[in-house]
C-alpha cells in the first residue's frame, strides 16, 4: 500500500468530471487500498478518487463503522434536509457550513464487482454526498453565497502562505 498525494485547491483536477470504472481490476483495487489508507493518514473520513488525481467515479470512506470503498457510486434516493458544518482534505483549516439531505439511498460496486445498495442516514448520508459531489467536481466551497464563497478563498489562501 501507498499513500497518495491528496490535491489542495484550486488544482484543475478537483473540478473534474469524472469517467465511470468499465472494468475493475487489480489497479482499481490498488487504487481503492491506497485511497483508504491516505484517508485514514490524513485523518479523513472520506476520500474520491480525484482528490488524489484520477478522475474516475471511486470513493472510499469509514465513518467508524468500517472501510467502505464505493465503484461508480450513484445517489437513487434522497430525502430529508440538515445543515452541519464539513470539512475537506483539499481545503485544510476551512469548515463550512452544508446543507444535504439526512437519509440517502446509493448504489454502486465494491471491488470485488459486487452490487451494493446502501440506506444511509446521518454521517453516513452526509458523507456518501459530500465524497460523490467530488466526482462532478464540486467542492464545499460551492454549496455557499458567492460572497461567502470568496470570503473563505481568501481565508484559505492567505493561511496556505
Amino acid at each position: 500500500m501507498a499513500k497518495l498525494e491528496v490535491l489542495r485547491y484550486p488544482n484543475s483536477v478537483l473540478r473534474k468530471k469524472c469517467e465511470p470504472i468499465d472494468v475493475i481490476d487489480d489497479e482499481v483495487v490498488r487504487l481503492a487500498r491506497d485511497m483508504l489508507e491516505t484517508m485514514y493518514e490524513d485523518k479523513g473520513i472520506g476520500l474520491a478518487a480525484p482528490q488524489v488525481g484520477i478522475t474516475r467515479r471511486l470513493i472510499v470512506l469509514d465513518i467508524g463503522d468500517g472501510p467502505l470503498a464505493l465503484i461508480n457510486p450513484k445517489i437513487l434516493e434522497a430525502e430529508g434536509a440538515e445543515t452541519m458544518e464539513e470539512g475537506c482534505l483539499c481545503l485544510p483549516g476551512i469548515n463550512v457550513d452544508v446543507e444535504r439531505s439526512t437519509r440517502v439511498r446509493v448504489t454502486g460496486l465494491d471491488p470485488s464487482g459486487r452490487e451494493l445498495d446502501i440506506d444511509a442516514e446521518e454521517l453516513l448520508a452526509r458523507a456518501l454526498q459530500h465524497e460523490i459531489d467530488h466526482l462532478s467536481g464540486t467542492l464545499i466551497i460551492d454549496k455557499v453565497s458567492k460572497l461567502k464563497r470568496d470570503l473563505l478563498i481568501k481565508k484559505y489562501k492567505k493561511a496556505q502562505q
